[in-house]
């Protein structure tokens, strides 16, 4: 079994509404209409998380639409040909890369649902490795040192860690992994709900600088936010995988 993430473009000329229409109503049943496919989540930018517009961070331009997260059997070149052609008739623009998940926080406390969109809202990330960092450290300084942060000082109910193994689809995409994180609703415009202290300004002082000092031993955090890409999205589950 192997997990693909895409990132999706819009076309040119149209809103994400449109895309993101097409996405569920074209794209879910053609996909799920193939052997290969064993699972299949989609991170949509519409109108429930604008809230959270000003924690979107911007590294690449234009900055990409939509995700999906679609786990297959094989994804070799000619097994995923499919699922590619599928999201390229319906999208702008593709990008697609072969990962390795880390299930740090299961979602257990607000269950996804087949074909409706998940509790709260999904940060949706993509990560720049700085160029001052060795693989290795940039590993260790992410995975190793920050995870716990992350896990402590944060309202996340679900957070999945995508390493990335390989580009699958040639271009300009120099991300070294994949970031999913799942939060209550108020999170996406009360810092102290997403920093789990409400009602405890000690406590959000030292998480935010708890946070603030971990990303950056491994993220670029320039004013523009250099090495990172965050999206404020809606997580719809189209097919759960049979093992979670």
């Amino acid at each position: 079994m192997e997990k693909i993430i895409y990132a999706l473009w819009r076309r040119t000329d149209e809103t994400r509404e449109s895309l993101n229409r097409r996405l569920i109503e074209e794209a879910t049943p053609r996909l799920l209409a193939l052997p290969n496919v064993r699972g299949l989540r989609f991170n949509l930018q519409d109108d429930t998380v604008r809230r959270a517009e000003p924690l979107r961070q911007t590294a690449t331009a234009p900055q990409m639409d939509a995700g999906a997260q679609i786990w297959l059997d094989v994804g070799h070149d000619a097994f995923r040909a499919p699922v590619d052609a599928i999201l390229r008739d319906v999208s702008g623009r593709i990008g697609a890369w072969l990962v390795l998940e880390s299930s740090v926080i299961p979602n257990t406390a607000h269950p996804a649902q087949e074909g409706k969109r998940t509790e709260g809202w999904s940060q949706f990330c993509f990560l720049q490795r700085p160029a001052r960092l060795s693989f290795d450290q940039w590993r260790h300084n992410w995975q190793v040192l920050h995870t716990p942060v992350a896990v402590d000082t944060q309202s996340n109910f679900e957070y999945r860690q995508n390493l990335i193994i390989r580009a699958l689809i040639e271009g300009p995409f120099p991300y070294a992994a994949i970031v999913e994180e799942c939060f209550p609703t108020d999170a996406m415009d009360d810092p102290r709900v997403f920093f789990d202290a409400l009602g405890d300004p000690t406590k959000y002082e030292a998480n935010t600088r708890a946070m603030a000092e971990s990303c950056a031993r491994f993220v670029e955090m320039g004013e523009t936010g250099a090495g990172i890409d965050v999206l404020p999205t809606s997580q719809f589950e189209m097919k759960i995988p049979a093992w979670r």
